[in-house]
């Protein structure tokens, strides 16, 4: 530990550009990764933050909730046998406000539940971020091809489908609006809670998410940025402790040759490893926390404790193995070839 520290202080710069390279590269795998929660949160918050459950759709929709239909009879059946089970539908559409200002919005409707918003005939809950554009309760919505107005009764926080703000509806407003007699969707909260229905196709929240296709590639494309810099920054370590230890090749056959253990000289490079890391994670997590005070409010920002306490342990493992794997060379140093060779 002391040997490690001691040849940190007196390559300071060496130590400093690494240190400068990782803190780089982790935060902005930081920020990257903000966004891919904050977008994900954006585009489908309304299903995110449903309990674990199964959600059921028809088998002729080929996975497409918009042309799924589930029959009356069927849905009369399972919502008395599942007690907690709610029919629903989504479909986007547009709002007018009082200045004739059109919206969009995803409507939801569905049955009586405690997992949705209970609605009456007539009225709307909106997504908060609506009151923001200056919506306020008691206003009058209208929709085209509807007639009826709807009058917002209140706001909800964080309820959001497809990057539109959710507007929950009446069922039987809704079935007026969209000339529909049948809901799309079936959901059953609880994992213990299945469904053995030929006509129905299951899915988990997980996978009925990754039916929504803006938001299967934007994941997939924000999650393979995140990955590579993970990559790059392993990578970076290996690079760099290789060229220092052919560097150190002399010192380490000093080293062995007044019995200094193999196993103590990759205690070395690992506790500046370690050294390094930690400051550098420490700061970029700071900054990443920073940044979502300083980033604009329309910016999807979403950095929980978990997902940086989970990117912190990878990058410290990517760390732990770029190395170790670039120290494998102290193995096989001879002291006595070592010391001929001298200091490179």
């Amino acid at each position: 530990m002391s040997i490690a520290w001691k040849e940190i202080k007196k390559n300071k710069m060496r130590f400093f550009i690494l240190g400068s390279i990782i803190f780089l590269v982790s935060l902005l795998t930081f920020i990257i990764s903000g966004l891919a929660n904050g977008l994900s949160q954006d585009n489908a918050a309304l299903i995110k933050d449903l309990p674990n459950g199964q959600f059921y759709m028809n088998n002729d929709a080929e996975e497409n909730y918009n042309l799924s239909r589930i029959d009356n009879k069927l849905q009369e059946q399972v919502l008395t046998k599942h007690k907690n089970a709610a029919a629903l539908s989504i479909q986007m559409g547009f709002l007018n406000d009082e200045s004739d200002k059109q919206r969009s919005v995803a409507f939801v409707a569905s049955t009586n539940s405690k997992l949705f918003e209970s609605v009456a005939p007539g009225e709307i809950v909106l997504d908060r971020s609506l009151e923001k554009d200056g919506i306020k309760v008691i206003d009058t919505l209208t929709h085209k091809p509807f007639n009826e107005p709807l009058v917002v009764k209140d706001f909800v926080d964080q309820k959001k489908f497809s990057h539109a703000p959710v507007a929950f509806l009446n069922m039987e407003d809704y079935k007026q609006m969209y000339r529909a007699e049948e809901m799309q969707l079936l959901f059953i909260p609880g994992a213990d809670e299945t469904l053995n229905v030929k006509e129905l196709q299951s899915f988990s929240n997980k996978e009925f998410l990754s039916t929504i296709p803006s938001y299967s590639a934007e994941q997939m494309s924000l999650n393979m940025i995140v990955w590579f810099l993970i990559v790059i920054s392993g990578m970076l370590f290996g690079i760099f402790f290789y060229m220092m230890n052919v560097q150190k090749i002399g010192l380490y056959g000093i080293l062995k040759a007044i019995g200094v253990k193999t196993s103590d000289l990759f205690k070395m490079m690992w506790t500046q490893m370690l050294c390094i890391t930690i400051i550098s994670l420490t700061l970029s997590v700071g900054f990443s926390q920073l940044f979502k005070e300083i980033a604009p409010k329309d910016m999807p920002y979403h950095l929980t404790n978990e997902t940086t306490l989970q990117l912190s342990i990878v990058f410290l493992m990517i760390g732990f193995i770029g190395a170790t794997l670039s120290g494998l060379q102290i193995k096989k140093v001879e002291p006595l070839q070592a010391i001929q060779q001298g200091e490179v």
